[in-house]
């Protein structure tokens, strides 16, 4: 499938090439090798720097309660029954039916870790992630350079609910096809978390994070939130990796 993505005078032409996760159904795409400009240099901790990525696939959207379920009912893990922020979604061993395809939350960074593992994947690392969202034109948002609030899920456009279905907000797609990389839920990714790690010690090619730290990276913005600058492609944050509220995560594989 190939989907050509224009701003202004600019271009570009995409091959989505889709595939679906055996284990545990999760629709990916592939993101190809190469070099991409991460961070957008408007904070302090995302200085604009050169990366080289080894392609891999990514989750096209999160992971939900449905697929969260399976995991459960395979391995016995625990539940997300608990919010440390909130409420949770889940109560005595299900969630609500109306929930089945909305991102999965109150999942450790434990937790998601081990749902990948058993997906035969991981946690995308902050480099993953940020290709993905940012597209082949390496935007500011998964869909251009521009706030646009109707396209993905925020505090002002929720009405009465919590998060959306993982296929919700279409006009909000990335360039490489994946789906609310921008809102609805912050996403957990592999690397720990230091403010000053790209701009001192940074890999160029294919960074992991730190070596060790006190809290692991999230991404993405979500429906708690309303400033634009959480939404953008590049906006790094940190928590403790046990922490379980609102934060959920997608898959991903290397291309073997």
């Amino acid at each position: 499938m190939s989907l050509l993505i224009k701003t202004g005078k600019n271009r570009y032409r995409c091959e989505h090439r889709l595939v679906r996760n055996a284990q545990e159904g999760s629709v990916m795409v592939l993101v190809p090798a190469g070099e991409f400009e991460m961070g957008d240099g408007q904070d302090q901790e995302c200085p604009q720097h050169r990366v080289y990525l080894d392609a891999y696939y990514i989750g096209v959207y999160a992971v939900t309660n449905r697929q969260y379920a399976e995991f459960i009912r395979q391995t016995g893990h625990r539940q997300p029954d608990h919010a440390d922020y909130g409420e949770a979604v889940w109560a005595e061993g299900s969630y609500p039916g109306e929930k089945a395809d909305h991102p999965v939350v109150c999942v450790s960074w434990e937790d998601a870790a081990a749902y990948c593992k058993w997906a035969g994947g991981s946690l995308p690392t902050e480099g993953q992630w940020e290709k993905a969202a940012r597209g082949p034109g390496g935007w500011i948002y998964p869909w251009g350079d521009d706030w646009d609030a109707s396209k993905c899920r925020h505090d002002k456009n929720r009405g009465s609910e919590t998060t959306s279905v993982v296929y919700g907000y279409a006009a909000g797609v990335s360039g490489y096809g994946t789906y609310q990389q921008s809102g609805n839920v912050w996403e957990w990714c592999s690397d720990w978390y230091d403010d000053d790690y790209y701009k001192q010690s940074g890999s160029s090619r294919n960074p992991t994070g730190p070596a060790w730290g006190s809290h692991r990276v999230f991404r993405g913005g979500g429906w708690r939130f309303v400033h634009a600058s959480y939404f953008r492609g590049a906006f790094r944050r940190g928590g403790a990796p046990g922490r379980r509220d609102s934060l959920g995560f997608r898959l991903v594989r290397s291309v073997l």
